[in-house]
């Protein structure tokens, strides 16, 4: 076989088309419609959690030692009472032992709710509404209301009272005894009023004049009590 193709000749071919096929097996071949290889750096990886997932709290660094609470931090301001009581004054001073007791104290919640009650008290004796007066009266006070609403009763007089306005009410004294606090409250009102006799003649006040009047009120309640309405437990003209 000196003119041909030699046996050795034969077997490298054969060797290099099996070598190419072996190799286009493994590699492939590009037809430029192949996917993109995954980009790691883009998004989070298959088995990390969900960005909305991960937590937000952020270590303490180690450079930052932990600071104990400062008493000072939690000590109210020296103007807490600012626009009822001046600072330092008895009345601040009471309002700070009540505060202690009952967190959420608001004495400015407190005048609000007693200029309500004021207008309402005033209001219902003159109509002898007893009903209405007692659960805003402690026993006391409200049998001398009561007392007062029967005599007029049996004289057979009338009271006619309008409010006009009330002008002021100012926190006057503040004190707690154990779970006892009481509040007191000056007030400066307008109304008009008039005392009609059996006949209907008019024998005190007026029915059209404005009359000034002025009244200090204590109101009290037990701190231990679910009960968080003050009553009325003294009363004073001035």
């Amino acid at each position: 076989m000196n003119d041909g193709i030699d046996i050795y000749t034969i077997i490298i071919l054969v060797l290099a088309v099996f070598i190419f096929f072996k190799l286009r097996s493994v590699l492939g071949t590009r037809t430029g419609h192949e996917r993109r290889p995954t980009d790691l750096s883009r998004g989070p990886q298959p088995d990390a959690p969900p960005a909305n997932d991960r937590p937000t709290l952020q270590p303490q660094r180690p450079s930052e030692p932990v600071r104990d609470a400062d008493p000072l931090d939690d000590a109210p301001p020296a103007d807490r009472w600012a626009g009822v009581a001046a600072p330092d004054s008895a009345v601040a001073r009471g309002l700070d032992q009540i505060a202690e007791s009952e967190r959420d104290f608001d004495p400015r919640q407190f005048l609000a709710g007693a200029r309500a009650a004021y207008e309402m008290i005033v209001t219902a004796f003159a109509a002898g509404d007893r009903k209405a007066l007692k659960p805003l009266l402690a026993k006391e006070v409200f049998d001398g209301f009561d007392a007062a609403i029967s005599a007029r009763e049996a004289r057979g007089e009338t009271v006619e009272s309008r409010f006009v306005a009330i002008e002021k009410a100012e926190l006057t004294a503040a004190e707690t005894s154990g779970r006892a606090a009481q509040l007191t409250v000056r007030f400066v009102s307008q109304v008009i009023s008039a005392t009609r006799d059996r006949a209907g003649e008019v024998i005190d006040g007026s029915p059209t004049e404005i009359a000034d009047l002025v009244d200090v009120w204590t109101f009290a309640r037990d701190l231990n009590a679910r009960d968080p309405n003050w009553r009325l437990v003294a009363t004073e003209a001035v």
